[in-house]
C-alpha cells in the first residue's frame, strides 16, 4: 500500500474525480496526494473483528457519536497534501462534521491488521504512513490497532 516512486505516477486525480469514483466503484481506493491504491479485501476473521468492535462502541458512545465500519472514508487535509482512508472502524462525535463520503474530525480510529494487510514487506511501512497521517488529525483521541 505504499505509494510507488514518483517516477511511476503518470497524473494526479483530483478530489472531486476521487470522490466520484469511489461513490459509483465497487473497489476502494485510498488517496494519497492525487494518487489512489485499490485497497485489500478483508478476511471473515477482520470483517467480524471491525463489526463487533464497532457494534460495541455504538452502543457505548453518546447518540451523538456516529460509529463507522469499513465503507466511511477519513480525509486528512493540510495544504501540501490530501489523504482519505478507510478506516475499519473510526467513531466521530462532532455535528458539524457531516460530508456525505467522508469525516474529517473523528475521535477515534481502529484497523484491524489481517493477513492481507500484515505482508511483512508492506506492514511497517504502511502502518507508519498511516499513523502519521492519523496524527495531523486534531480531534483523534484513540488509535488502535487490532492483531
Amino acid at each position: 500500500m505504499s505509494p510507488p516512486s514518483q517516477a511511476h505516477v503518470l497524473f494526479a486525480l483530483s478530489i472531486p474525480d476521487y470522490l466520484n469514483g469511489e461513490a459509483d466503484g465497487s473497489i476502494r481506493h485510498e488517496y494519497i496526494d492525487g494518487q489512489v491504491y485499490a485497497m485489500a479485501g478483508g478476511s471473515a476473521r477482520h470483517n467480524l473483528i471491525a463489526v463487533n468492535v464497532g457494534s460495541l462502541l455504538d452502543t457505548r458512545l453518546p447518540e451523538t457519536c456516529e460509529v463507522f465500519v469499513a465503507d466511511m472514508k477519513v480525509r486528512i487535509h493540510r495544504i501540501d497534501d490530501s489523504r482519505f482512508y478507510y478506516p475499519d472502524v473510526m467513531a466521530c462525535c462532532r455535528e458539524e462534521d457531516k460530508e456525505a463520503y467522508y469525516r474529517e474530525s473523528p475521535c477515534l480510529i481502529i484497523e484491524v491488521l489481517s493477513d492481507a494487510t500484515e505482508r511483512p514487506d508492506r506492514l511497517e511501512i504502511h502502518r507508519f504512513e498511516k499513523f502519521q497521517a492519523y496524527r495531523r488529525i486534531e480531534t483523534l483521541q484513540e488509535y488502535l490497532i487490532s492483531y
